[in-house]
């Protein structure tokens, strides 16, 4: 059994789509961020970073925090969604580190400046405006002649997927990016996406793209 300790973040909910894709039985604990339940004793043992999502895996009493880390131990636990022969396995890591480093914590920042906290800065809404765009423009360059970002669905797409959920609050004009848009609904469309999305359970449905 997956003890999920989540809450309904982008990097939630790669883990909640991640355990739905490969079948796992998990138990859902809820860490209500608005509350900052995050800074609960309890959880810190679990997440040493005070940060969603973590997991414990009773089978063998091991607890993991940052979703990247989950995705690539719940992959190779269930030998799905990560490649294990060269170079798809490093092309699979590469995006997901793209993600990490890049597609997430810049959107992230796009997400405080120009949607909950507009007008506050012109200069931070103008950089991270602008990066997210051109990340945007790296995605969609790179799934022009690819189905998904490494070739096959992948635990890159499951990473990447939940940040393009979130465009509505990027200030990105999709209709520029035609093959992310491709993309993103065809994930959208898996039903272990939906189930995964819904975790916790929340009342908006996957934005349209």
């Amino acid at each position: 059994m997956i003890e999920l300790y989540t809450w309904g973040t982008p990097n939630g909910q790669k883990v909640s789509i991640m355990l739905e894709e490969v079948g796992l039985p998990y138990r859902l604990h809820t860490v209500d961020i608005m509350k900052d339940e995050q800074f609960n004793p309890a959880f810190l043992a679990i997440s040493p970073n005070n940060k969603i999502p973590a997991i414990v895996d009773t089978d063998n009493d091991l607890a993991l925090m940052e979703s990247g880390a989950i995705l690539l131990y719940l992959a190779e636990k269930t030998g799905k969604l990560w490649p294990q022969e060269s170079p798809a396995k490093w092309d699979v890591v590469q995006w997901l580190m793209w993600q990490m480093g890049g597609f997430g914590p810049m959107l992230g920042q796009a997400h405080h400046f120009l949607h909950f906290n507009k007008g506050k800065s012109d200069y931070a809404e103008e950089r991270y405006g602008k990066e997210a765009g051109r990340l945007w423009g790296v995605l969609d360059r790179r799934l022009a002649d690819r189905p998904f970002v490494a070739g096959d669905y992948s635990v890159a797409d499951i990473a990447i997927w939940p940040w393009a959920a979130r465009h509505p609050i990027q200030g990105i004009a999709t209709q520029n990016y035609p093959n992310v848009v491709r993309w993103y609904r065809e994930i959208a469309a898996r039903p272990a996406v939906q189930r995964g999305w819904n975790v916790p359970e929340r009342e908006d449905a996957i934005p349209v793209l």
